[in-house]
């Protein structure tokens, strides 16, 4: 290859600046550009031909997805730059078109582009001839006018800038004729213009150059070497001037493709013809032989559809005596299913919020398989119990999308298996397996075990005692799980609840805020609302019923006879003790009176039995285990003292029992005059005791005056002391 000139320095800067850009279809954006740019030059404004503005550019993170990176996108003002020089002619050989294809991401919301760069040939390679001198031999007797082709050159070039023609220096004895082939190319023939002479002239030297049709024009050269040799008159003749066959790509090595053959009429050595390869490209003998004496074209290396699917080249036929003749080859690869799907994850948005819409895109796949036809087409499926569904795009791609609503609580971890199958038979198929974390969400309010506690709780407990532990769960998680406990109220408002009990915030335990009384309060409801952390955060509410327990902890109360007779306080004067006048004339059986108790308990606790415990003459009287009734045992008699003392002790059923006493005085009289002295002796024998308490109380009183005295001069004298 020859070093380029400044002119093509500068028709390659012209084609930078007239680099075409325009859209397709939706989602494709195609450019042309001009091979062998240099690094950094401008392809086009992807980012404004895909729509983004300059302020979107950070949040939608354009980035390309090619595989071989030839090209960039700068993150600042969206454009499109050659990442590395491109040469045509190794990227697509002699295809007649070239394009290089790549896929662009954007995200929030994610989406993929399509971009299609055309890679356009400039004239960057000058014909070459595969041998530096050409050998020729021509008989004496060759008459003028035959015409002897010449080997062509190659230009690796296509279009306009691979047409070549060809010149010839002056000379008398030789021209130069041009045959076309149908294909369009030309094949330089030297003819012969006068009768050579071998005894004047053993050898011709010439030079023939081979000119492009590119602007400007490339040329090589060749020496041209003619020999005057004696009668060889016939060259060889091919049978056919295109040769063409069609064969499967991963045939094996020495299989036969194809079989040439060339006849010269020339008799002996003359007439022998050898086969042999032409001006070939660099890859033809490595994938094919021929053999020189058959002409059987055998391959020697494997063939690949994917990377060539056709060669053309030529094969020369020369005989003995070096006349040299050529033919046309062109081999055609057929596809076959060698190649399974290649599956390439695009993007993956991990994790999933279980909230997101049907629809929403979780992952942007892309397939591709290098075969052709029925081959090359492929079909994708998902795998797997996941609520997603895989969408088709253009270009090979696909979106994965959820398929309907997603629960994390039901499955926190979306698994789920693409598979790609072409259309080849037998099919190939290959698969990958893609993994999602779905998010929570505060989707699920907490859920106590018990719509309504029941709580039974003793009287008279320690405040801070646990009453009973309630329980919610959440099925969301972190934050959006974790439960609190509050007090919502009650039967005595929120207030009343909060001065009766109290809620551990964490673990739901409640406790007594003070002693319960079951007298004053038998049951209370409070109701209990557990909330999570969520933003916003979610709440339900449980009714606990607290029930207090009785216990035995109220002696029975005599209302009679009352309680306080004949028991006054300290220095007041003894209230008159209640009596009961009974006649002597009573038999057994006489109601003398009633003991009447209550119990402010309940239950068993509240159940009353009455004893008589201390009696004057004991066989006197009795009293009923369960109405309290004093009545006389037997008939009184006159040996029976006029005053009588009655201790009846009342006991209930609690564990362990309460008793109360009460104290009836009982005068035996069959009137209550006959009752009144005995009654005025009692009374002063009381106001004596009487006196002689409020003595003893004035004696301390005056004792404890002088204490109080003496300390307070005791104190006065000390301060002295130290003044």
């Amino acid at each position: 290859r020859q070093r380029r000139g400044p002119g093509c320095g500068r028709a390659l800067l012209g084609a930078v600046l007239l680099c075409l850009w325009w859209r397709a279809a939706a989602e494709r954006v195609r450019y042309a550009i001009a091979e062998e740019l240099g690094r950094g030059s401008l392809v086009g404004p992807l980012a404004r031909d895909l729509g983004l503005s300059a302020d979107e550019l950070p949040a939608r993170k354009l980035r390309l997805s090619e595989e071989k990176q030839y090209f960039t996108v700068n993150e600042e003002n969206g454009n499109l730059y050659v990442n590395e020089r491109l040469d045509r002619e190794e990227m697509c050989g002699e295809s007649a078109s070239c394009s290089v294809s790549f896929e662009a991401l954007v995200h929030n919301p994610l989406n993929i582009f399509h971009v299609e760069v055309s890679v356009e040939d400039v004239n960057d390679n000058a014909p070459a001839f595969r041998k530096a001198v050409l050998e020729l031999d021509i008989g004496e007797l060759i008459p003028p006018g035959t015409r002897f082709p010449l080997e062509t050159a190659r230009d690796a070039d296509v279009g306009r800038n691979s047409l070549l023609t060809y010149q010839l220096t002056s000379n008398p004895s030789f021209s130069l004729a041009l045959k076309e082939s149908p294909d369009g190319s030309k094949h330089p023939e030297l003819v012969l213009e006068t009768a050579l002479d071998r005894e004047k002239q053993r050898s011709f030297e010439l030079v023939l150059t081979a000119v492009d049709g590119g602007d400007p024009a490339r040329s090589g050269t060749v020496q041209v070497r003619v020999n005057v040799t004696d009668a060889n008159d016939n060259p060889p003749v091919f049978s056919k001037g295109v040769y063409e066959a069609r064969v499967a790509e991963n045939l094996p090595a020495g299989s036969l493709v194809l079989r040439v053959r060339a006849t010269d009429a020339d008799a002996g050595s003359n007439g022998r013809v050898f086969y042999s390869f032409g001006n070939v490209p660099d890859d033809v003998p490595s994938l094919f032989a021929v053999d020189s004496e058959s002409g059987e074209v055998r391959t020697v290396g494997p063939l690949d559809f994917e990377e060539k699917n056709k060669y053309v080249f030529g094969l020369e036929a020369r005989d003995g005596g070096g006349l040299v003749s050529h033919c046309k080859v062109q081999i055609d690869i057929t596809d076959e299913n060698d190649n399974a799907p290649e599956i390439t994850i695009l993007s993956l948005s991990s994790p999933v919020p279980e909230d997101a819409p049907v629809g929403t895109v979780v992952a942007l796949l892309n397939v591709n398989d290098p075969d052709s036809g029925e081959n090359g087409q492929v079909s994708c499926e998902l795998s797997g119990e996941a609520p997603l569904s895989i969408v088709a795009s253009s270009g090979g791609s696909y979106k994965v999308v959820t398929a309907s609503a997603l629960d994390r609580e039901q499955a926190s971890e979306l698994r789920v298996t693409v598979v790609a199958r072409d259309g080849g038979r037998p099919a190939l198929w290959s698969s990958t397996e893609l993994v999602l974390e779905v998010s929570d969400v505060n989707d699920n309010a907490p859920v106590f075990e018990e719509a309504a506690y029941s709580a039974y709780v003793w009287e008279n407990n320690a405040a801070g005692a646990l009453v009973v532990r309630v329980q919610a769960r959440d099925a969301d998680a972190g934050a959006n799980g974790r439960v609190s406990y509050w007090l919502a109220g009650g039967s005595a408002g929120a207030a009343g609840a909060a001065a009766l009990v109290s809620v551990e915030a964490r673990s739901g335990a409640l406790y007594a805020q003070r002693s319960f009384d079951y007298e004053q309060c038998r049951e209370f409801a409070v109701a209990v609302r557990a909330q999570d952390g969520g933003a916003p955060a979610r709440s339900s509410t449980a009714t606990v019923r607290v029930f207090v327990l009785d216990r035995n902890d109220n002696a029975p109360r005599v209302l009679w006879p009352a309680a306080g007779a004949g028991a006054a306080a300290p220095g007041a004067a003894s209230a008159p003790a209640p009596f009961e006048v009974v006649p002597r004339s009573a038999e057994a059986g006489y109601l003398v009176a009633k003991v009447v108790a209550v119990d402010a308990d309940a239950g068993r606790n509240a159940w009353l039995s009455y004893e008589l415990v201390q009696a004057s003459e004991p066989a006197l009287f009795g009293v009923g285990l369960h109405s309290g009734e004093v009545r006389t045992a037997r008939a009184v008699s006159e040996r029976d003292a006029a005053k009588q003392r009655v201790v009846a002790v009342v006991k209930d059923h609690g564990q362990p029992a309460l008793s109360a006493t009460a104290t009836l005085h009982v005068v035996l009289a069959e009137s209550l005059q006959e009752a009144l002295p005995e009654l005025s002796e009692r009374a002063a024998g009381g106001e004596a005791a009487a006196a002689e308490l409020q003595f003893y109380l004035v004696l301390a009183l005056a004792l404890l005056s002088a204490l109080f005295l003496l300390s307070v001069a005791l104190a006065v004298l000390a301060r002295l002391r130290r003044a």
